[in-house]
């Protein structure tokens, strides 16, 4: 029974960007951390995250019916009822808020609860009016690392911004492999994406785009002051490699099967940036 809840949480999710929060919370740190402090961050965003996942399960439950992959989640099987998915959501939210209000800061509480509103509200409707959604998406994907920031400096700043739009550009090429190499997953649900909509072709353009939107946006850091050499250098290697890699699904054959290496390269990116991102935060310290 308890595996049944803990994967209705998708920990999946809620691992990764918690790995981008600790990354955050490190590089505005310069390393200097207090245990409890940093305990409660993480606990209190990887809480709000969880919920907002359980409460995404509730409202998708006619999607999930129709994709193979999602079939046998635990709201479309029977095996968690929805009255106790909805409760366990809630506390899931309300232990998170809590923890961030009580022992981190008021502004962290409310990037925190952006993303939870923007991920549970906004991008679940928005995903099934418009392929347009992807981008509402990015948004809600883009907090955990600025929560993690304003964990420590207790304020938005440029620096917020800088962290956030990389977030939010990575996520959209990352997006539209998943849309590429699950596309039959996609159409019988009904879910309009780039690839369904566009084609192919003008999704790999657009994939080639944002990934050069990401490189600017990454090296923004050291151009602003924010990172040095070190950072400069391994964020250009990552971005060069994965624009390749972008470029390279122009020649491909079997677009499903090049997306799906696509999308397992934009995963090495996050971690080497976040890993990259954390040193910054080290080296200025």
């Amino acid at each position: 029974m308890l595996k049944r809840y803990y994967h209705l949480a998708k920990p999946g999710i809620v691992y990764g960007n918690v790995f981008t929060t600790i990354a955050g919370y490190l590089y505005a740190s310069h390393w200097h951390v207090s245990i409890s402090h940093f305990l409660a961050t993480v606990a209190g965003i990887a809480l709000v995250i969880a919920s907002a996942a359980v409460f995404n399960n509730y409202i998708d439950r006619d999607i999930d019916r129709k994709m193979a992959r999602t079939r046998e989640r635990a709201l479309v099987a029977g095996t968690v009822s929805v009255k106790a998915a909805l409760l366990y959501a809630t506390v899931l939210g309300l232990a998170g808020a809590y923890l961030l209000w009580k022992y981190v800061n008021p502004v962290t509480l409310g990037v925190a609860l952006f993303g939870f509103v923007f991920y549970v509200v906004i991008y679940g409707v928005g995903k099934r009016a418009s392929h347009w959604g992807t981008v509402v998406g990015s948004v809600s994907g883009a907090v955990p690392i600025v929560v993690g920031y304003t964990a420590v400096v207790d304020r938005l700043d440029p620096q917020a911004l800088i962290l956030f739009l990389i977030l939010a550009l990575w996520q959209m090429p990352h997006f539209y492999a998943i849309a590429m190499y699950r596309l039959n997953d996609y159409i019988e649900a009904g879910i309009s994406v780039l690839p369904a909509k566009k084609g192919m072709r003008i999704t790999k353009i657009y994939i080639v785009c944002y990934v050069v939107a990401f490189i600017i946006a990454m090296v923004s850091l050291f151009f602003f002051g924010h990172a040095g050499y070190v950072y400069l250098a391994g964020v250009l290697v990552v971005g060069i490699w994965w624009l390749v890699r972008a470029v390279r699904g122009f020649y491909a054959q079997d677009d499903a099967a090049w997306a799906r290496k696509f999308f397992l390269s934009s995963l090495i990116v996050l971690v080497s940036f976040s890993i990259l991102l954390a040193v910054a935060g080290a080296l200025q310290a």
